[in-house]
């Protein structure tokens, strides 16, 4: 018996191999869809937070007496403040409210993202050649981050002295802002 050719055959096979196909590409491109979502704009989210917290340090904040108008260890006070590290004038960094930053940081860490404008978790520093060091935050070494972002700014602190503050906000999540 030769080859015989069933045309119900062929289109059966034809019906099959175009259904795996279109099957095929609904789920790669939803998992394109999900990647780009996840690393696109995740990565986006992350950028525009920093940047908005560089900007937001460097002003006084809101109130500009902030630091003055809470109690550390209350954070029921913390609720309409912005946290900014800037003098009344808004050009020199003020270090009592670096130390107060610090003290809410340490306090309560989760309250403190929110006075800082933020949803990823953040670690920021304030260093000089002259030995001032002064950090908050969770430093994401040995945390495993699964991203980072980082910016740096030159500042003048209250004492004159010149100093860099540098701000990392980082995940260890798939891009979960939380």
């Amino acid at each position: 018996m030769k080859a015989q050719f069933w045309s119900i055959d062929l289109v059966f096979a034809i019906i099959i191999f175009t259904a795996a196909m279109l099957l095929l590409s609904l789920v790669w491109l939803s998992v394109n869809n999900q990647f780009s979502i996840a690393y696109g704009y995740g990565i986006g989210a992350m950028q525009s937070q920093l940047s908005s917290l560089m900007q937001r340090l460097q002003t006084p904040g809101s109130p500009s007496n902030w630091n003055t108008a809470i109690s550390e260890n209350d954070v029921s006070t913390w609720g309409n403040i912005s946290v900014g590290l800037a003098d009344g004038n808004g050009s020199i960094m003020s270090q009592q409210k670096l130390l107060d930053a610090v003290a809410i940081s340490s306090t309560d860490y989760q309250g403190s993202k929110q006075a800082l404008g933020i949803g990823y978790d953040y670690y920021i520093s304030v260093y000089s050649p002259y030995e001032y060091n002064i950090s908050f935050g969770l430093n994401p070494a040995g945390r495993n981050p699964t991203a980072i972002q980082v910016a740096s700014v030159p500042v003048t602190l209250d004492n004159g002295e010149t100093a860099t503050m540098r701000a990392i906000i980082w995940t260890n999540t798939s891009f979960g802002v939380g």
